[in-house]
């Protein structure tokens, strides 16, 4: 059985790739993506996706900075309290180098595989590898594909929505 992928529908400008993603948005269409040369403004907007990846790495951040912090409280106050010069045992100005460090430090690491996971990586190969006009997806054309995946996808009413958009092509994407 040949499984299917999705659509893709070929455009030669990217607005009218931006008009067909807000078309299909509108359309009801969920699972689908723009492809283009170069990166086109507000086309992950029109596309409705959404990026996590901000409230990841602040989460990431503000666990590296509390575990930094407990971790110096617990060993300085708790585990093996000392009292040197006078000073108090929970000195907190003393604890804001390695604090900043590894707010940074778990910033740092959850950007780079929250990216990594977020965008499906890796992936050594994606369908719309197999299709020859996608070549031109790093060239000159922009791409929309609908995926087979989406719940409003139906092969017949999927194309004719797509040659509503009157794209160049329409190219059945297999698994």
């Amino acid at each position: 059985m040949n499984k299917r992928y999705g659509l893709l529908a070929e455009f030669s400008t990217p607005e009218e790739l931006m008009h067909a993603a807000e078309e299909a948005y509108d359309a009801g269409f969920r699972k689908m993506d723009g492809y283009a040369p170069f990166p086109v403004d507000g086309l992950a907007e029109a596309l409705g996706k959404k990026n996590r990846l901000p409230l990841l790495v602040l989460i990431g951040g503000i666990i590296g900075g509390v575990g930094a912090y407990f971790m110096q409280w617990y060993a300085n106050a708790v585990s093996y309290p000392l009292n040197i010069g006078g000073r108090p045992i929970h000195s907190w100005p003393s604890f804001i180098p390695i604090t900043f460090e590894l707010t940074v430090l778990g910033a740092g690491l959850t950007a780079f595989f929250a990216s990594f996971a977020l965008n499906g990586l890796p992936r050594p190969h994606h369908p719309l590898f197999g299709v020859p006009e996608f070549d031109r997806a790093s060239q000159d054309r922009f791409f929309l594909c609908i995926e087979a995946s989406d719940r409003k996808f139906h092969p017949k009413d999927t194309r004719t929505f797509l040659q509503s958009l009157n794209p160049l092509s329409i190219t059945e994407v297999p698994e």
